[in-house]
């Protein structure tokens, strides 16, 4: 199988799902591809793109709207020609979801925890912070207990001072005492560890021919490299954003999500740079093309320039 015909399977089992989620993936889109390349695209060119994945342009205006109804996209008019950047809160929500997503897995733990109370918040706005903190990686100890024990502080602080709680919670760090046995037993109950590593297990199946093809020929065309990179981090994400990223110490044996993350790294070293020149070509901005990737870009999956 070649890298190109290895692609159109892949999209064209995308296109036969029952339910395509247009705004999930212009949300992939719009982090992997257009955040660090400035931010802002027009909606013409979106449009174009997004219907080699088999999304209509109806579907397209439908979800850029939501998005801004939901705060993640703003829009600017420049004649008659609509263009859409990230809002703040956008930004800092994609900045939170490209710490987890092209982050390295952590490699040792301590035993601590950090240890967040809602205690004192009232029903609703607990559970708005349950579902924040849940995208964080947090697990739901008791109904005002969330635990995780390798989080990213500096996005706690951020999530909890956006929804005005910083100063109505607890936040604590602990230290494992008890044997390692019931440690991994509050991994399996606070995080559904078996359901993720499943959804790990079928993310490598679905795209280990596409790195196996590539290594037969070494090449692949700029458009299809933006497909195949599109749809990697889309179901990469998609599972990754349920995964607290626990460390080795709290997951079973033969955890898929390490061999997840290394098929993820490594199909998208091979094509990440092809997909820049399909995106350069295909998208626009007020000023022209899309301005180059961000130094930050060069850091994912530890480093791009590494082989």
């Amino acid at each position: 199988m070649t890298i190109e015909s290895a692609s159109q399977k892949l999209v064209k089992e995308f296109k036969s799902r029952r339910t395509v989620r247009a705004g999930s993936l212009i949300t992939t889109v719009f982090g992997d591809s257009i955040a660090p390349r400035g931010g802002t695209v027009w909606l013409g060119s979106l449009i174009e793109v997004m219907q080699d994945f088999g999304i209509s342009e109806r579907l397209v205006r439908t979800s850029v709207f939501r998005l801004v109804k939901d705060g993640w996209l703003q829009s600017s008019q420049i004649g008659r020609r609509s263009f859409y950047s990230l809002t703040d809160e956008g930004r800092e929500r994609f900045q939170q979801a490209t710490h987890k997503i092209y982050g390295e897995p952590a490699t040792s733990w301590g035993g601590e925890w950090c240890l967040v109370f809602l205690t004192d918040l009232d029903t609703g706005l607990r559970e708005s912070v349950r579902r924040e903190l849940g995208w964080l990686g947090f697990g739901a100890l008791s109904s005002s207990v969330l635990a995780h024990p390798t989080p990213e502080l500096i996005d706690l602080d951020t999530t909890l001072r956006r929804l005005g709680v910083i100063d109505d919670v607890i936040v604590m760090r602990g230290l494992t005492i008890v044997n390692e046995p019931s440690v991994r037993r509050l991994a399996q109950t606070g995080w559904s560890i078996d359901d993720i590593d499943n959804r790990y297990a079928s993310f490598v199946e679905r795209f280990r021919p596409l790195i196996a093809a590539y290594g037969k020929s070494g090449d692949v065309k700029p458009q299809t490299a933006f497909l195949i990179r599109t749809l990697l981090i889309q179901e990469y994400r998609k599972v990754l954003l349920r995964d607290p990223q626990l460390p080795a110490e709290l997951l079973p044996a033969n955890w898929h999500g390490s061999a997840a993350y290394q098929l993820c790294r490594n199909l998208y070293l091979a094509v990440y740079e092809h997909a820049d020149a399909y995106l350069s070509a295909a998208m626009e901005t007020a000023n022209g093309s899309l301005p180059p990737p961000s130094r930050q870009f060069m850091q994912r999956f530890g480093g791009l320039n590494k082989s």
